[in-house]
């Protein structure tokens, strides 16, 4: 079985060679750079599966690096963020990781949300027994097993998280799904918790990409107090 690939990024080398060994003990084939030059060489030529990046790098930032990863790519991204640099968190997202994770942090616990990531973003790209391949929504249309979205005819590039929030609204349409079960529906692991604002940011950067008003959506509404949900 060919290995998934990973990219870290970080110029702490302790830090960066701490992942990559218990990512290779893993299982996983580690590509490990200290800057963004020699990992966007990197990016070009590997078939990479997932990436960790550190926002704090001595020549791009790690937002900068994500935003010429999203340029092309969809698999999922990890940003590590430094302790208490909420801002950081949001920007990330919205600039379209999939996760965060502070500094410092448990490498287990990065090892499982990799995973988690790994399994989702291999959900979409094969996955023959899925129940609605084909989800067509007002205009939006979803290919589920080859991961592709429409707006009206436009194709709109979507991260693996937004897919799957769009996913699981859509099927769901006319009900409302509380931002709890998107967490256990999308992430199901334990470190994520109510509090975590990690949907809401999704959440805007999927209305941004459709053109959705906040004030008045046509598509993906909030039902205060409770979660989002979408009507035909």
């Amino acid at each position: 079985m060919q290995k998934d690939k990973l990219l870290i990024v970080d110029d702490e080398h302790e830090i960066a060679d701490l992942i990559s060994l218990y990512l290779k003990n893993e299982g996983f084939q580690v590509f490990k750079f200290y800057n963004a030059t020699d990992a966007l060489r990197c990016i070009q030529t590997e078939q990479l599966d997932l990436a960790i990046l550190d926002v704090m790098l001595p020549d791009i930032s790690g937002f900068t690096l994500c935003q010429q990863i999203r340029e092309q790519y969809h698999y999922p991204i990890i940003m590590l963020t430094a302790k208490g640099e909420g801002m950081d968190k949001i920007t990330g997202l919205s600039l379209g990781a999939d996760d965060y994770m502070t500094k410092p942090f448990e490498p287990l616990e990065l090892v499982a949300r990799v995973k988690a990531q790994l399994r989702r973003y291999k959900h979409y790209n094969a996955n023959p027994d899925h129940k609605d391949e084909m989800i067509v929504l007002s205009g939006l249309v979803l290919d589920v097993k080859a991961h592709i979205c429409t707006l009206n005819d436009q194709p709109l590039s979507l991260t693996p998280t937004e897919f799957s929030i769009l996913e699981i609204l859509c099927q769901n349409k006319g009900n409302v799904v509380s931002s709890e079960d998107l967490f256990h529906k999308i992430w199901k692991d334990e470190y994520y918790t109510k509090n975590n604002n990690t949907i809401t940011v999704h959440i805007r950067r999927l209305r941004e990409k459709m053109g959705d008003s906040y004030e008045n959506p046509k598509y993906i509404k909030t039902v205060w107090g409770y979660g989002y949900k979408i009507e035909e």
